[in-house]
């Protein structure tokens, strides 16, 4: 997996532009790799607590339901849609609200998924975890869509290749933790998962930097 973020962090900078849509604002050519020293500190900061916080509350579910704690399981659900929120209105910020409610959406699907996805590894039960993980597939599809349309500078195919990375991250974290995976292991998949998050985050920051130059910051 890891070989895998880092060939797509290089496709992002490599990759051609795609189409605009309609929410796409003074088009630009495709960006470059993230710098080391980004060229807006304060959005790419954002939006690495942004998907931080999502992982950390999608684990937090998963926690919860490995424990049976129903109350942190209700918890931890209005965590994420609360974070969901934070980062759909992130996007309005640059795409406006039409933007903004169309990714809310979008990431409404991808918590649906991942809720099924833990809730049939917690069961055991292969056939409704296959079942979320096509219906993560099809919905990191449609996120890479819409945010490839949005932007030039993010390729559809290198996103849904970040994104769908993302989601087997999530497949690796509940199928550990309710297997009971040795700690270590459990430790090593999380940290991986915050590295590839803090990759989309950088990517996603780099694109809307481009394309908003005086706006970004």
């Amino acid at each position: 997996m890891k070989p895998l973020a880092i060939a797509c962090a290089l496709a992002l900078g490599l990759a051609m532009t795609a189409a605009p849509s309609a929410f796409a604002n003074t088009a630009t050519p495709a960006a470059s790799a993230p710098a080391v020293a980004p060229t807006a500190p304060k959005l790419h900061a954002t939006l690495r607590a942004l998907l931080h916080g999502h992982i950390v509350a999608t684990r937090d579910y998963a926690l919860a339901v490995h424990a049976g704690n129903k109350a942190n399981e209700t918890k931890a659900e209005h965590a994420v849609v609360a974070n969901a929120k934070e980062i759909a209105n992130a996007v309005a910020g640059f795409y406006g609200k039409t933007g903004g409610d169309a990714f809310l959406k979008l990431l409404a699907g991808h918590w649906g998924g991942v809720k099924a996805l833990t809730d049939a590894a917690h069961a055991h039960d292969a056939t409704a975890e296959q079942k979320a993980m096509q219906e993560l597939a099809t919905n990191g599809g449609e996120i890479a869509g819409f945010l490839s349309s949005a932007n030039p500078n993010l390729p559809e195919a290198t996103v849904q290749g970040l994104w769908l990375e993302h989601v087997n991250d999530h497949k690796m974290q509940v199928d550990e933790m309710m297997t009971n995976a040795p700690k270590a292991e459990q430790a090593q998949t999380w940290s991986h998962m915050e590295m590839h998050a803090n990759t989309i985050a950088d990517a996603l920051a780099g694109g809307i930097a481009k394309q908003f130059p005086n706006k970004a910051h």
